[in-house]
């Protein structure tokens, strides 16, 4: 099922880039159709998902490069997927917001077969990231991912396309080359016990292997006992998390502190990680492609960047950083705090600052998602839980706000907040949907938006780990979000109407017609789904919990 979840959208792909040009009605149905599959069988995996248990469910796993190296040991790399609490969440959202993205995209006529082809590729890898538990396998669609994104923005973009297509691609690019440095690291320092048990002897097949072979390799491997021709090295999440499985005298030991430029590795390894994840999310000051990129980027590409490729950046903390280095998340959880509540801040006062709608909202993105690495860095579980939680919210709210924004450019092709006046008396029902997207996002109780800011704010007060000034400081970003986003509903939909487009130089009247069928069909259920899971969280909450808390068993003090 998790298979058919990543390799159905690529399936499409491929389909639709074989299908003939003159075939071009069935481009966007074939797209439209893999991607309700998308949304079916992510909950089919949910009804599945026993939220209960805190370990990976519904594993697949299969032999894929197995390379023996001599005395160098046996390189091994697995096709292994699964989900578990933190991954199970966002798999959901990127399903919804998929589809949210093809029938967005349903009016596009400009070279569509290559459009749609490169959206399902898009699908394809955005499943693969948070599917994935071989990092191998992660960063492969980590990186594939680049791809389509590239061709998306710079193909189908505005003005700037070329620009903010090739800064998106640099920033990505430089990222995910600090990644595989430590990838590479982890690799040659971890082996993996159950297939090293088989090659010493200890068991003649993996299925024969007992916690007690495993306990006993472990102590060979830290007593240097263990041929070095017989350990198998692995890229597997599961043992990379585990300091048992680690070469005694390996690089990146927690046990052994060798110092690289005046820091111990790990430490100076936790940063280089954490910045190639920060970019993507991204934390000021990595930021700056991101607005471009929105602000470029046609309307249901900047839904899917908003809503879902920025969360991979903060899934990637979770599930790698924090969870391969907790001693560095540890010891600087105070600095990680301070570059969330930066972000936090310095977003808030951007966007505060915009006259453009989209670049507003795309600062308003950096703002939010430094709420979530302020409660990874809280490291409690109201911290974390509100982290994924406002995950969740952040990709249904940015998308539906996208949407709205260019419902509104698709009419008057301008996005400038000063353009429009009174627009509640044209287009009422714009108007009321923009208004539960806007609330939503500032936080007002009742809303998604507030429940995931409240959970990372307790965290950070609750944290031993945070000075509480921190989470005084944090605060701020719900007044700034208040500010720019009631003053925007103030300035655009209130008071007599008029509109008066930046390519016009006078005053003009330009018909302007409420949400079509199709609008409507798309951000009446973003609205209603941001209702639904901020009166009853529960939703989200009863999937993360058993695994956040396993998850911070490491973490006690």
């Amino acid at each position: 099922m998790l298979s058919l979840l990543i390799f159905l959208p690529l399936l499409g792909s491929l389909v639709v880039a074989l299908l003939p040009q003159k075939q071009t009605a069935w481009f966007r149905w074939i797209a439209l159709v893999v991607t309700l599959a998308d949304v079916v069988l992510a909950g089919l995996v949910c009804a599945r998902f026993i939220s209960a248990e805190s370990g990976y469910q519904l594993l697949e796993q299969a032999d894929w490069i197995t390379l023996p190296l001599g005395r160098l040991g046996v390189a091994s790399i697995d096709y292994l997927v699964g989900v578990d609490g933190i991954s199970l969440p966002l798999v959901g959202l990127s399903a919804v917001v998929m589809l949210v993205g093809v029938v967005s995209s349903w009016h596009n006529t400009d070279r569509n077969r290559a459009y749609f082809a490169l959206y399902l590729l898009l699908t394809g890898t955005v499943m693969g990231c948070f599917l994935a538990l071989d990092f191998f396998l992660f960063f492969l669609f980590f990186e594939f991912m680049l791809l389509p994104m590239y061709f998306l923005i710079g193909l189908w973009g505005g003005p700037r396309r070329e620009y903010a297509s090739i800064k998106f691609f640099l920033y990505t690019l430089f990222g995910s080359l600090l990644i595989l440095l430590v990838m590479i690291g982890l690799y040659l320092s971890v082996i993996d016990p159950v297939s090293t048990a088989v090659m010493a002897g200890f068991a003649t097949e993996p299925g024969a292997v007992t916690p007690d072979m495993i306990r006993l390799v472990q102590q060979h491997l830290q007593a240097g006992q263990l041929d070095p021709a017989q350990l198998v090295h692995t890229f597997d999440m599961r043992y990379l998390a585990d300091g048992r499985n680690y070469l005694s005298h390996a690089f990146l030991n927690p046990a052994t502190e060798p110092m690289v430029l005046g820091l111990p590795a790990r430490m100076l390894a936790f940063w280089v990680i954490f910045i190639g994840f920060a970019i993507k999310l991204p934390i000021v000051p990595l930021h700056t492609w991101l607005p471009d990129a929105h602000v470029e980027a046609p309307t249901a590409i900047s839904v899917v960047l908003a809503g879902v490729l920025l969360k991979i950046g903060g899934y990637g903390f979770l599930r790698i950083v924090w969870n391969f280095f907790p001693d560095g998340a540890a010891q600087y959880a105070p600095v990680l705090g301070a570059l969330g509540v930066l972000s936090i801040v310095y977003g808030g006062l951007n966007a505060l600052a915009q006259m453009d709608l989209k670049k507003m909202i795309a600062y308003s993105s950096v703002s939010h998602m430094g709420f979530v690495l302020l409660g990874m860095a809280s490291l409690t579980a109201e911290g974390i839980n509100g982290a994924v939680y406002q995950m969740v919210s952040h990709g249904l709210l940015s998308a539906m706000l996208f949407l709205l924004t260019g419902v509104l450019y698709d009419r008057t092709h301008d996005r400038r907040i000063d353009s429009y006046r009174g627009l509640m008396t044209p287009m009422p029902q714009f108007t009321i949907l923009t208004a539960i997207a806007f609330f939503g996002s500032l936080g007002l109780p009742g809303f998604s938006g507030f429940v995931g800011e409240l959970f990372t704010l307790m965290g950070s007060f609750e944290s031993g780990w945070l000075p509480g000034w921190l989470t005084a400081v944090g605060t701020l970003g719900i007044l700034l979000a208040a500010a720019y986003f009631l003053w925007t509903l103030q300035r655009m939909f209130f008071g007599p109407a008029w509109i008066r487009p930046i390519w016009t130089r006078h005053d003009t009247t330009i018909s302007l017609t409420d949400l079509t069928r199709r609008e409507k069909l798309l951000l009446i259920p973003l609205a209603i789904s941001t209702l639904v899971l901020g009166l009853f969280p529960n939703l989200i909450f009863d999937l993360t919990g058993a695994t956040v808390g396993q998850w911070l068993e490491r973490f006690r003090v």
